[in-house]
């Protein structure tokens, strides 16, 4: 049963990567299989022998700006209305860019910030698949995975997901463009996992349940899989610089936010106090105009890029800033797990790690001091019950099939699809 499948993501590494393991086990089971993604991760997606397909603006020139940095690391809300402004142009010319990718497809995939190819799907009437990285649907089980604060119970979880309105009001503005130019209806009972009538989609969620367990008032057509991994392609192995680092002493803690860059400086002056109060060994990561390498001292090592599953093999514990790819990372290799979190769902993912009892409380990143930071290394680092349950952890989802159980749950919805 080969079939066209067009993949469409907007966002950063996190919101790209599981969408290249899809693409690829996808293909390996013999359909034709185009990733449209921004321009960042166009010779990462072709290195991994996919079909790219260009969504627009480069999203590294987008979160590395200044009024970025300033909203985010120190909370100024006061550019928030021009951040959302060209996040919309962003979505705009992604939508453009989707529709030229998807003729002659067979099935769309989206996830929230493509959810304008669940109209597209309509206009070709062909099957159209919602993707999650982080809980969508409503729950009374949690709150909304925006939220971060203490636990009111399962009437305000139910409530906190009128936030959610919000966000659809949002990302419905490119869609009510893209409905008026494809002659389609109004959205009359719309949402992210639901179609322009109301109709539950197929949704697939691309975490483990061992993490965040499927609530039993979700729909029968939502999918918890298991996490879409991508496995390293080139061989990375430590350079000898970084191998005579590790072979200098014990092992140490990564510490590294991946593409979010926002209060480098600040956070990499912190890191050094902390590391001279704390007095063990660093590995940070430069990421995306992230932390900074330059004058550290002898117990801490910058690198700038390596694969996850293969790097957090070397380390004794793993802090980060929270994204769903990055947490199963630490948690595969057995990390114990500091999450310190900037936006959207790390605060979510953060509380997931520390009830599981496999690290601290999550500590919003920006609220972190010298002080602060080095009394949770030195908790993360000596916690024996972190350890024990992070290695168990790492146990119990080697054994899950993610991306197998997703692929399963594609063909089918293919194959139920009924034409309009």
């Amino acid at each position: 049963m080969s079939k066209r499948i067009a993949i469409a993501t907007i966002g950063t590494m996190g919101d790209v990567l599981p969408y290249i393991s899809l693409a690829k086990a996808l293909k390996n089971h013999g359909h034709d299989v185009v990733l449209g993604a921004p321009i960042d991760f166009e010779d990462l997606i072709k290195k991994h022998n996919i079909e790219f397909h260009d969504l627009g603006q480069s999203i590294r020139s987008f979160v590395t700006q200044t009024s970025f940095d300033e909203t985010f690391s120190k909370n100024h809300i006061i550019n928030m209305p021009n951040l959302l402004a060209q996040g919309l142009k962003i979505i705009d010319a992604g939508a453009l860019n989707t529709w030229e990718m998807v003729q002659n497809s067979d099935a769309i995939i989206v996830n929230i910030n493509t959810c304008f190819g669940i109209d597209m799907a309509e206009a070709l009437d062909i099957p159209v698949i919602m993707s999650g990285l982080q809980p969508i649907h409503s729950t009374k089980e949690f709150p909304l995975y925006l939220y971060s604060g203490p636990d009111f119970g399962t009437l305000f979880n139910r409530l906190s997901y009128a936030a959610a309105s919000i966000q659809q009001a949002y990302f419905d503005l490119p869609r009510f463009k893209i409905r008026n130019k494809l002659g389609l209806n109004p959205i009359h009972n719309g949402g992210f996992a639901k179609d322009a009538h109301g109709n539950d989609l197929t949704t697939l969620y691309a975490y483990s349940e061992l993490i965040s367990p499927k609530p039993k008032d979700w729909p029968n057509k939502s999918f918890v899989t298991g996490f879409w991994r991508v496995p390293d392609i080139d061989n990375w192995k430590p350079s000898k610089e970084f191998l005579d680092f590790l072979n200098a002493g014990e092992k140490p803690i990564y510490i590294g936010f991946g593409s979010m860059p926002f209060g480098a400086k600040q956070n990499t002056n912190i890191l050094k106090k902390a590391a001279k109060k704390w007095g063990g060994r660093i590995v940070i990561s430069t990421g995306w105009g992230g932390l900074e390498k330059k004058d550290l001292p002898p117990n801490i090592f910058a690198i700038d890029n390596a694969p996850h599953d293969k790097l957090f093999n070397f380390m004794a514990a793993v802090v980060h800033h929270g994204g769903a790819g990055t947490t199963a990372a630490g948690l595969y290799a057995g990390c114990p797990t500091l999450i310190l979190p900037q936006a959207v769902d790390q605060p979510f993912w953060g509380q997931c790690v520390h009830d599981l009892g496999c690290g601290p409380e999550p500590i919003a990143l920006r609220k972190i001091t010298a002080n602060t930071l080095a009394n949770l290394l030195e908790q993360l680092y000596n916690n024996e019950d972190y350890r024990k349950n992070a290695k168990n952890l790492s146990a119990r989802l080697k054994q899950e099939r993610g991306v197998e159980m997703a692929i399963e749950i594609i063909n089918q919805a293919i194959k139920n699809y009924k034409k309009q």
